[in-house]
């Protein structure tokens, strides 16, 4: 079978392609791992037109039954891998050692968790070091935790903690947290919760599970220690691009550059939208927008 579209990830960019080229008649298929992003899945969102307040998994769920209705089918448990030319077409590998057909793509596979760089954080992954609150953050009832971290994502995953943790430290290296005022403002009123600025992690300690996390106060220059439980990372993200390096152009972020007009690729054929690519501002409203771009101007492709 060969697709007018597949779309690589589905994430707000991804299922908004789904519902814009259903309901264009597009043969489209969605190849992802799984529905979603899993380690936004608890994240609340306070700022998506028309939805005062509703979190990250809730809206995906609703935009996947959209694009379901609207025609575009959906594989999970497949990892793409490669894409190549294959005569007029593209052909899509994935580790599942499954190709699939298709005259167009969409890439929109978003960013992943940018790992911790200090010492013990990898050995100690997934035994105590954890990026997702929503995931894991049960498994720490009743324990002291961590949230290194300045931005927003760090700071909800702080207030995600509060019903959960006994104590709640929150590292941020720099003079001020990036993160939104409000959220620092409620973070301040829970008494559970101390806030740590000028906060450097140097080392994640333990030796079959987290014991404890030292880091360095650039401010006074002392090495500090917490005896923390557990440990939620949440210092950035990456472009999720890294099968497409060499086939299509990427910037020194590795975010896939586009036509912000069209969001083609610089392959024809090849179109990107979210926050895998190189345009400013990562936020599901932008990166809906982007997916019906991107899904609309797919069909102005096939159409030529």
């Amino acid at each position: 079978m060969i697709y007018d579209l597949i779309i690589i990830g589905s994430g707000m960019a991804g299922l908004t392609s789904a519902v814009y080229a259903g309901r264009k008649k597009m043969k489209t298929l969605i190849l992802t791992k799984e529905v979603g992003e899993p380690f936004l899945a608890g994240y609340t969102i306070e700022n998506y037109p028309g939805v005062p307040k509703i979190s990250g998994g809730e809206l995906i769920e609703r935009v996947k039954d959209q694009a379901l209705k609207c025609g575009a089918m959906i594989k999970e448990d497949f990892v793409v891998t490669d894409i190549e030319k294959k005569n007029q077409h593209f052909l899509v590998k994935t580790e599942q050692d499954v190709g699939f057909e298709t005259r167009t793509i969409i890439v929109a596979t978003g960013r992943i968790p940018k790992k911790l760089e200090a010492l013990g954080a990898k050995e100690l992954e997934n035994r105590g070091v954890s990026f997702c609150t929503v995931c894991d953050g049960p498994m720490f009832t009743g324990k002291d935790v961590a949230v290194i971290g300045g931005g927003n994502a760090a700071l909800i995953s702080a207030l995600d903690m509060v019903p959960h943790a006994n104590k709640i430290y929150v590292l941020q290296h720099r003079e001020k947290f990036a993160g939104d005022n409000v959220l620092v403002e409620r973070l301040q009123k829970t008494e559970k919760v101390t806030l740590l600025l000028n906060a450097e992690t140097k080392e994640i300690k333990g030796s079959k599970f987290v014991e404890g996390l030292i880091y360095d106060d650039l401010k006074t220059g002392e090495r500090k220690e917490l005896a923390v439980n557990g440990i939620f990372v949440s210092i950035g993200q990456i472009p999720n691009s890294d099968f497409t390096e060499g086939f299509l152009k990427l910037n020194e972020k590795k975010e896939i550059m586009i036509d912000c007009r069209t969001t083609e690729t610089s392959v024809a054929g090849i179109f990107a939208a979210g926050d895998v690519t190189d345009l400013p501002f990562k936020q599901y409203a932008i990166a809906a927008g982007e997916g019906a771009k991107a899904a609309l101007s797919v069909h102005v492709y096939l159409q030529k």
